[in-house]
């Protein structure tokens, strides 16, 4: 299939630059496979499409401050975003500046150095992160990198609504933007349902927004990003099936956590690439935010819900006014 199969017209003025507040009251567009027929609603009556004993699996990683500026020994300024975890000390990073050479100390803060240990391509370099809590060190230094498509530097906003009520697992760089749109008052309106919840992590790496730059879309890559499905969330899945209730993976991320090692306990890196062809094993109904034209993100939707009927789907969200990309609002595939 070539990518431009997977282009599609969207205004400038519909991606959205700020969050929706409260976070459920985002609009919903709910999509039926089967019938090929589109509903509009909001995330507030999510409860509304789902049955008792449905099982919706979130993504639980947190996003880092992982923007952090420094100097070099001579004082010269120099800019580092983490990419990609590997372990709480040692990360991927592109890292701005003059002769930056492994060996180079960069000094953060009194109690926070970033050493470049290797040059891995333009630009990217492996660094290992000094100081007595790595993690802690982000959170007091770092600012959040939001998407480079909002044009705009991080405010305090972004704080809070750039991250899931119940993120917990330091280590993304960029949000499960599915899950922002789940308050704990949908949350709880979703436990009365009946519908039952279970957590993967997966901690996304800035390559969630490398562009597809292959004429065929059979030959892109992804990067690898760190996984961890839990036996309990295997288990719960397990149950949810033998019980004819549906899981329903709350955002891409998750589609590739638990379709890596289908119905199996894991902790490790994926690099799986979902396209047109792939066959899901796990998931019955995807919850998912409006996409980029030509990314593998849509690639992926494209693959569960039928391309026609995705980009059918889109120009109708382009006509009604639909809100794009991470802050924007999502759909539902049945």
């Amino acid at each position: 299939m070539k990518i431009e199969e997977f282009d599609y017209y969207l205004p400038e003025e519909l991606i959205a630059k700020y969050p929706i507040i409260p976070r459920h009251r985002a609009r919903l567009m709910v999509l039926n496979r089967k019938s090929k027929t589109v509903e509009h609603s909001t995330f507030w009556d999510l409860p509304a499409y789902l049955k008792k004993g449905d099982l919706l699996v979130f993504n639980n990683t947190k996003v880092i401050p992982a923007r952090l500026k420094g100097k070099k020994p001579t004082g010269g300024k120099v800019e580092i975003l983490l990419t990609d975890y590997i372990k709480p000390d040692t990360w991927k990073a592109l890292v701005g500046g003059k002769k930056i050479k492994p060996g180079l100390l960069i000094k953060i803060a009194e109690d926070f150095e970033v050493e470049i240990l290797k040059h891995l391509k333009e630009g990217s370099f492996l660094v290992k992160l000094i100081g007595s809590d790595p993690l802690k060190l982000i959170d007091k230094y770092g600012n959040i990198p939001i998407p480079p498509y909002l044009e705009r530097e991080e405010e305090e906003i972004d704080r809070n609504y750039y991250q899931t009520v119940f993120a917990c697992e330091k280590g993304a760089v960029a949000a499960p933007t599915a899950g922002l749109h789940f308050s704990p008052e949908l949350l709880q309106r979703l436990n009365q349902a009946g519908v039952k919840r279970a957590f993967v992590t997966l901690h996304i790496s800035y390559g969630t927004f490398k562009p597809v730059k292959v004429e065929k879309v059979e030959e892109h890559s992804v990067e690898p990003e760190y996984v961890k499905v839990p036996a309990e969330t295997v288990r719960a899945i397990l149950e949810t099936k033998e019980k004819g209730g549906r899981v329903i993976a709350v955002g891409t991320t998750v589609v590739r956590a638990i379709e890596t090692s289908p119905f199996k306990a894991y902790e490790g890196w994926t690099d799986l690439y979902v396209y047109p062809g792939f066959k899901f094993k796990v998931i019955d109904g995807m919850i998912t935010n409006f996409h980029l034209p030509k990314s593998s993100l849509l690639i992926m939707v494209c693959a569960f819900g039928g391309r026609e009927f995705i980009l059918r789907a889109y120009k109708e969200a382009v006509e009604k006014g639909y809100r794009f990309y991470s802050y924007g609002d999502g759909m539902l595939i049945l």
